[in-house]
């Protein structure tokens, strides 16, 4: 992906999925690249379509759920990008979990039952319902791996006021009741997913991308309750089925350890997959935006002379 010089432009930034541009210390432009993360560990190919996936499906989202709370988002001027505010972010994401599964499920497994000080009730199955949901924050680390952290650690260390804490901790609650409710309409259960917060004039701004493949677990609600009965494996849509095929092939971003190769048919696979998870959750078909790097450039720029 080209690295682009805006009108204004004042810092610049590779993240492992996104290239974030900073147009005169008050404006972003975010560009979804086609690039995977896993285990904090950015895989050797692109996927395709997959910026667009993302990019679209949290336009999406955060359209439907400006009235809960304020976001970043001001526009999307192409299929890969989007323009926003810039924000001053808590160093904290917030993650939501309805049902018990990915990272809960391994503490659960191994016997624990506290997560980032949040408890977990005996007696549940791999992806069974929490009783209500649960927050299970971890710290945003600028490189390597985030850390679980607890409530009470986050007001401790400093990270966040604890007025503003409760205030995110509705926000985020409110936001995946939304979620759920988004999802249910389209045949699917929200069973987790993260969310970034920031400050921009002393208001709590809800930031970055939600409810997509990246940071969310989706479940199909059909059939859930009889494949939990019988202890079968849930269809889902996100992106554990690439950590599972990592898992599966040794590799959990440890040190030492070494990446597997990606078939064209395995990307291929993963491509169709993001696909599918943007029409279910939207209930509307993907269309594919192939630009040119240059025309990418134009649409954006002209976009951002709207608000400089």
């Amino acid at each position: 992906m080209a690295n682009f010089q805006f009108p204004g432009q004042t810092t610049f930034y590779r993240g492992k999925v996104r290239d974030v541009y900073t147009i005169n210390n008050n404006l972003l432009v975010m560009i979804a690249s086609d690039r995977i993360s896993a285990f904090d560990v950015i895989l050797p190919r692109g996927i395709p379509y997959k910026g667009q996936v993302l990019n679209q499906l949290a336009s999406f989202m955060l359209k439907a759920t400006s009235d809960i709370c304020p976001n970043w988002l001001l526009e999307t001027p192409t299929a890969n990008s989007s323009i926003g505010n810039k924000c001053e972010p808590f160093k904290v994401e917030v993650v939501v979990r309805g049902n018990l599964c990915g990272h809960a499920w391994r503490t659960y497994s191994n016997g624990q039952r506290v997560l980032c000080g949040a408890l977990m009730p005996d007696g549940l199955k791999e992806n069974d319902l929490f009783p209500t949901p649960l927050i299970t924050p971890s710290t945003k680390a600028s490189e390597g791996h985030d850390e679980d952290i607890s409530e009470n650690e986050i007001i401790e260390q400093g990270l966040v006021p604890r007025d503003e804490w409760t205030q995110i901790k509705t926000y985020a609650l409110a936001l995946f009741e939304r979620g759920k409710e988004l999802a249910l309409k389209q045949g699917l259960i929200l069973a987790d997913t993260k969310y970034e917060f920031g400050k921009r004039h002393g208001q709590i701004v809800l930031m970055d991308e939600i409810h997509t493949p990246d940071s969310s677990r989706y479940f199909y609600a059909d059939g859930f309750a009889e494949r939990q009965e019988k202890g079968e494996k849930q269809k889902q849509l996100s992106k554990e089925f690439v950590r599972e095929w990592l898992i599966q092939n040794e590799f959990m971003g440890k040190e030492g350890q070494t990446v597997p190769a990606m078939s064209d048919e395995w990307v291929e696979t993963i491509s169709k997959r993001y696909i599918e998870l943007y029409e279910k959750v939207t209930g509307t078909l993907f269309t594919p935006q192939d630009l040119e790097e240059e025309e990418n450039f134009k649409l954006i720029a002209a976009a951002l002379s709207k608000y400089q």
